[in-house]
């Protein structure tokens, strides 16, 4: 069991929250990026008001005095919340504002997305005056990197098929791997 109650105030109540947390010794530091980690001994002492309508542990934290006609609205998710007139989801389940890659726009339509499947042309409208097209993806091929030479800046190991940017870190390599007879 851990120790810490994790807290994400509402966006009302950050401020609030804050000033309570850095006035506790020692003080309470954040997890995230609105979410505080309150020793669960300490909670008890937090006052109630800036506790109303937080995240406590992934709940909603509501009073057992609180007008049930202040509670807020629940979402179509069924996880988060409406505040201050604004969708909030920040319930680490809630898939609303995640995107979903379900198919490819293209000038024909829409299409399924096939995963492997080349992606469609774009039109050269849709590059600025001073782009520069991609290299063509055979270019970059296997067969290419079995050359006799290998390119400028690389440095291949003679004990096995590692290569290296530096002289220096193919030496220090056939010296560790290889030991004195990788040269």
């Amino acid at each position: 069991m851990t120790d810490m109650i994790e807290i994400q105030p509402t966006r009302a109540q950050r401020r609030a929250f804050a000033a309570w947390a850095v006035a506790q010794v020692p003080k309470i530091r954040t997890v995230g990026i609105n979410t505080f980690a309150v020793p669960a001994g300490l909670f008890t002492e937090a006052p109630e008001e800036i506790l109303i309508g937080s995240l406590v542990d992934g709940h909603r934290y509501v009073s057992p005095d609180g007008d049930t006609a202040e509670k807020p609205r629940l979402l179509d998710c069924g996880l988060c919340y409406e505040e201050d007139g604004e969708e909030v989801h920040p319930h680490p389940e809630c898939t609303v504002g995640r995107p979903e890659l379900v198919g490819v726009a293209s000038a024909d339509g829409f299409r399924e997305a096939v995963p492997g499947e080349p992606l469609p042309e774009v039109p050269a409208e849709a590059y600025g005056p001073d782009s520069t097209p991609l290299p063509d993806a055979s270019e970059h091929s296997d067969s290419s990197n079995s050359a006799a030479e290998p390119p400028e800046g690389v440095f291949p190991c003679d004990g096995c098929d590692r290569e290296f940017t530096t002289a220096r870190g193919r030496d220090t390599h056939n010296r560790q791997a290889h030991g004195p007879q990788g040269r």
